[in-house]
């Protein structure tokens, strides 16, 4: 089939979804004469009013539970109302791997907005840490509604930019009015020392940015403490480099490497911690599947375990 653009709408109930996607589908812009579908994962206080949107061809069916998200489902859904353009509205407590994993090869998630109610984002971070860091890290827009006149931020920011260095952020106070969150994040490591140095406390930040902004990386000097990792299938002269990363718990902890080349790989172990320096480039490599970062050493040395040895945003 061809590919199909899909729009994700996230959050926990009450924090405004059903209202952003009733207001979106009022919107000529997005309706502009295609058939879509919506998807509702969730039922919540307030309710699409179908006599309001910009076109006739907009088709509501609900998935009532994670288990009947199947790309199969999917399909006949879509070829049911021969929808051009989906729009869904997320449950926020299902994971995002689960429409992830169900959704047809030619669905192309297109945006991702995800919505809090501040007056309860506190209790939803603090008691369901994991469901906060899963809608986060994949959103390309963040909104805070419901925020006190005058509230400070700063906060919320520290939390997203924790997970997430590329989303942008809305605050919307109960006036409706609206403010762009601006705050610059500088990185904790200068970007153009001849020998980018990361600190232990700066790995996961280190890491991350590395996966998102992999380009700025190429040709740089890094040095950094890391866990050796190895398997026959390298070969000689490679292993991988790197440390355990928490996010938000202790079950999703990952391992979080790069391959690397160094010629005296033999001198090191599995488990062995060493601090290394060498040059990032971005390369096809097997382990990838594709274009990664590939660290050439140029000095690997014994090194004592961080404290802690799980490296963590904050």
């Amino acid at each position: 089939m061809q590919d199909t653009p899909v729009y994700l709408v996230t959050g926990f109930l009450e924090s405004g979804k059903t209202t952003f996607v009733q207001q979106t589908l009022m919107d000529k812009r997005f309706c502009e004469g295609e058939r879509i579908l919506v998807l509702l994962c969730e039922s919540g206080e307030v309710e699409l009013d179908p006599t309001k949107f910009a076109g006739a061809d907009i088709y509501l069916e609900e998935i009532d539970s994670v288990k009947d998200l199947s790309p199969e489902k999917l399909i006949i859904l879509q070829k049911k109302h021969n929808a051009t353009k989906i729009l869904v509205e997320y449950n926020g407590m299902w994971q995002l791997s689960d429409l992830f994993g169900a959704a047809p090869e030619h669905w192309i998630i297109g945006q991702q907005i995800l919505f809090f109610d501040t007056t309860t984002f506190a209790a939803y971070n603090q008691n369901m840490r994991s469901l906060v860091v899963d809608k986060i890290q994949s959103a390309d827009m963040i909104i805070f509604n419901r925020m006190a006149v005058g509230a400070d931020y700063t906060e919320l920011h520290k939390i997203v930019r924790g997970l997430s260095r590329m989303a942008a952020i809305i605050y919307e106070n109960v006036n409706g009015e609206t403010t762009y969150d601006e705050i610059e994040d500088p990185l904790p490591y200068d970007m153009e020392a001849p020998v980018i140095v990361i600190e232990d406390r700066d790995y996961a930040l280190f890491y991350r940015d590395l996966c998102e902004n992999l380009p700025a990386y190429h040709g740089k000097t890094v040095q950094f403490k890391a866990m050796v990792a190895k398997e026959k299938s390298l070969g000689t002269g490679w292993m991988f480099a790197g440390r355990h990363v928490m996010t938000c718990c202790a079950d999703d902890i990952q391992f979080s490497a790069m391959i690397c080349k160094w010629g005296r790989s033999d001198d090191y172990k599995n488990y062995d911690w060493i601090t290394v320096t060498g040059e990032i480039q971005v390369k096809n490599h097997k382990v990838y599947a594709g274009e990664g970062p590939v660290l050439t050493a140029q000095k690997v040395e014994p090194a004592s375990e961080p404290n802690p040895a799980v490296a963590t945003f904050y």
